[in-house]
């Protein structure tokens, strides 16, 4: 499961790229990964959207970033989806989850949890859910986060759409539980 902090020391860097502390520190000090000191140490501290910049730059593969508990975000205006589905993804997939009822709730919730996975209904709000996924695609903050859209009332071939605009995957309503902990599974294999 994906990184759980924002900001990493040359250790945990070392150790999520498979290099020694060193190289991590040549690599800081050279200004090819950006980051800072803490006053009055020699301490590096390196944020987690720059480490991933900077793999992405060198080929580095992103899968080291795999550790931690999954931050899984429900945005869906009914309760009972919201309900089932945080119960479930808690209690049996063990994913941090938190919901939210509309675009602005999500984004607030986005801005603080920096979830991983982001299920978004399409139908919130009455087009929110584009300015939702807007918000995480323009914000440097959440370029590691997953949207899976969720509607029962796209075609399929509305559906395939959604992948040029933004979105990571799509879950037809009603699913299987099995369904949802697939897609997040999925969508949290950061090579794909």
């Amino acid at each position: 499961m994906p990184v759980a902090k924002d900001v990493l020391t040359t250790g945990e860097v070392a150790k999520i790229c498979n290099v020694a502390p060193r190289t991590v520190s040549k690599w800081f000090d050279s200004g090819q990964l950006k980051g800072y000191r803490i006053p009055g140490s020699k301490d590096r501290r390196i944020p987690l959207n720059q480490l991933v910049r900077f793999m992405k730059e060198h080929g580095i593969p992103l899968d080291g970033l795999n550790t931690g508990q999954t931050r899984v975000l429900i945005v869906d205006d009914e309760p009972e989806v919201l309900d089932s589905l945080k119960k479930v993804l808690t209690e049996q997939a063990n994913y941090e989850v938190r919901t939210a009822t509309n675009g602005f709730q999500a984004g607030l919730e986005c801005e603080r949890f920096k979830p991983h996975v982001m299920l978004l209904d399409l139908h919130i709000d009455n087009g929110d859910a584009r300015r939702v996924s807007d918000l995480v695609r323009s914000s440097d903050d959440l370029q590691m986060t997953r949207i899976i859209a969720m509607s029962g009332k796209l075609t399929d071939g509305q559906a395939a759409q959604l992948k040029g605009q933004g979105f990571d995957s799509f879950l037809k309503k009603p699913f299987a539980v099995r369904q949802v902990v697939q897609a997040i599974e999925q969508a949290t294999n950061v090579a794909a």
